[in-house]
């Protein structure tokens, strides 16, 4: 007997949850990590439970991406929304990849500079610690600080391009079938 296929018109149960868990961790992490650079130095919670709560919560999210491009990778996708013209879906996969990549490289650079900074106080999950496979070396540091920031606030950019087209297609487009909205809730 032929298998039938379904039109898929959402994304998987699995990809939806990890997807809005992701959107709650990044917004938590860049909201940490945007508090702890005003914050004055002598704030005790700055490095008591900031610092360690953004490491923790950066670690978090490279594995939920790792997870969620494995899972995507193996997984049938809904089609783009078929009112969507070419120039806005091939933003929308540019803004996907990028993000997908900073999604990475973001935590990735966050753990080389804490684990290359000769003050580090060491990188924890959670209060479990993790390895520093990097030597100490403040010049490194350095760059792999700017490198984080120019990287998170990129990210940033990359989420408000993303949200900016979902509110469009939901809220301003007017013919059927352009709302991507759905196939993610």
């Amino acid at each position: 007997m032929p298998v039938v296929e379904r039109n898929i018109t959402r994304f998987s149960l699995t990809l939806r949850l990890l997807h809005w868990i992701r959107a709650m961790l990044v917004i938590e992490t860049l909201v940490a990590g945007w508090v702890m650079t005003i914050l004055d130095d002598a704030e005790p919670w700055k490095y008591g439970a900031l610092y360690p709560t953004h490491k923790s919560f950066g670690l978090l999210i490279f594995g939920v991406v790792v997870v969620q491009v494995a899972i995507r990778l193996g997984t049938r996708l809904p089609p783009s929304a078929p009112a969507i013209s070419r120039w806005e879906r091939n933003l929308s996969k540019l803004v996907h990849a990028m993000m997908y990549v900073l999604l990475m490289a973001v935590p990735l650079m966050g753990y080389a500079m804490s684990s290359s900074y000769n003050r580090s106080d060491g990188i924890t999950l959670f209060g479990i610690p993790v390895v520093e496979l990097l030597p100490k070396d403040d010049a490194r540091f350095a760059v792999f600080r700017s490198t984080h920031k120019i990287m998170a606030y990129t990210l940033l950019a990359m989420i408000v391009l993303h949200i900016a087209g979902v509110v469009k297609h939901r809220y301003f487009d007017r013919c059927p079938g352009s709302d991507v909205l759905p196939r993610m809730l």
